[in-house]
């Protein structure tokens, strides 16, 4: 029979596009769900903020009456005019393995761009970079994050046979904890701090850090991130709403601050314990018990042995002159008191030599590679 391709148009249907991720990988070890009621936010455009300068519709496939797909189709206006082009963007893309379904599924994408003045696709991305970026073509053995999707390899397989290639790539780290600070980082550390008159700040309360510092972190991650493969500035909805749902639920003791002599923010760092296999327990929802996954993750002592690095970001003007080791000078101490053998890196482009360069003194493994693809729209 012929792939059908259908357009979403209820919540039925939304519900189906969201759980048949679920569905394709109950089984996979190293998957890790989303949450659903996150999923219904992140697509619904009165609540997420990213719609006012993002255009998206959803799509479903299906091989003889049954789902074998989907794939959403997402033009960032404000990313095509900061990077002079005319992209689609494809994201959250899954789908069985039978090139028919794949094809399906980008020509949709491929063909609602063109509709719209579109001359490329590429993908798979998200609204913005606080979604997760490109496809995983090394590490399928490799437990997913909180803020990465997981792919069968054959995905990566239909992508060049359909005649997309590499946009970029992004690398992941396994960074292992040390017993104490290297002392060479202890001396960068010293001496950046003494010649820059630098201060570290630490806080108790979620609230008088998002009072304090909530909107610098965000315009700081604008300035750090602006030249990073298809980052559009976070718009003032966005920061609010990020505000609102991030800084309320992270540990306080793995959040560093570091600001100038006159208090202004040059560097944060935000790391949280890894939710992945909570995530995986919860089977993507908070009801019955999910919740209690998660908060056993977040605050029980008996954590995962692994943490994620949400967010590391440096004024540019202090990029490359040790300011990263005055950061885990003071998360490393912290790590260790909570029991962690291994932080997840998060995906950092393959160019991005100035943050690669902040684990020189720390034990890593390379441990995954994702890609962005792209192709000309004819």
């Amino acid at each position: 029979m012929a792939i059908i391709i259908k357009k979403v148009s209820d919540k039925n249907e939304l519900k189906k596009f969201i759980r048949l991720n679920y569905e394709l990988y109950k089984k996979n070890p190293f998957s890790v769900p989303d949450l659903y009621d996150d999923m219904l936010n992140t697509f619904n455009k009165k609540k997420n903020a990213a719609f006012k300068f993002c255009e998206a519709d959803y799509f479903l496939a299906y091989k003889d009456g049954q789902l074998a797909g989907r794939v959403a189709a997402i033009i960032n206006k404000k990313a095509n005019s900061v990077w002079n082009k005319k992209e689609v963007r494809f994201g959250w893309i899954d789908f069985i393995d039978d090139i028919e379904v794949s094809s399906a599924l980008l020509k949709a994408v491929e063909e609602w761009g063109k509709e719209r003045g579109m001359e490329a696709i590429q993908g798979p991305l998200g609204f913005t970079d606080f979604d997760a970026e490109g496809m995983l073509i090394e590490g399928f053995d490799q437990l997913s994050t909180m803020a990465t999707t997981y792919n069968y390899p054959y995905y990566p397989q239909h992508m060049e046979k359909l005649g997309y290639v590499k946009d970029a790539d992004w690398m992941e780290y396994k960074i292992y904890i040390p017993e104490s600070v290297p002392e060479k980082h202890q001396r960068i550390s010293d001496l950046v701090q003494r010649k820059y008159n630098l201060k570290i700040k630490k806080y108790t309360s979620a609230k008088k850090l998002s009072e304090e510092y909530g909107q610098a972190i965000f315009e700081l991650m604008n300035e750090a991130y602006s030249p990073l493969y298809g980052y559009s500035p976070l718009s003032q909805g966005q920061i609010n709403q990020y505000v609102k749902m991030y800084l309320p639920i992270v540990d306080l003791r793995m959040v560093t601050l570091i600001t100038d002599q006159e208090d202004k923010l040059i560097c944060v760092g935000i790391s949280m314990p890894s939710l992945s296999v909570a995530l995986q327990k919860a089977k993507g929802r908070m009801l019955p018990f999910g919740w209690y996954y998660l908060f056993k993750a977040l605050f029980m002592k008996h954590r995962a042995k692994m943490l994620d690095l949400l967010l590391v970001a440096v004024k540019p003007e202090y990029q490359n002159k040790g300011v990263n080791a005055l950061l885990f000078s003071d998360l490393i101490p912290v790590y260790k008191k909570l029991g962690f053998i291994f932080a997840e890196s998060n995906p950092e482009l393959e160019l991005n030599g100035k943050v690669q360069a902040q684990w020189e003194y720390f034990k890593t493994e390379q441990h995954k590679r994702r890609r962005a693809f792209m192709k000309k729209i004819n």
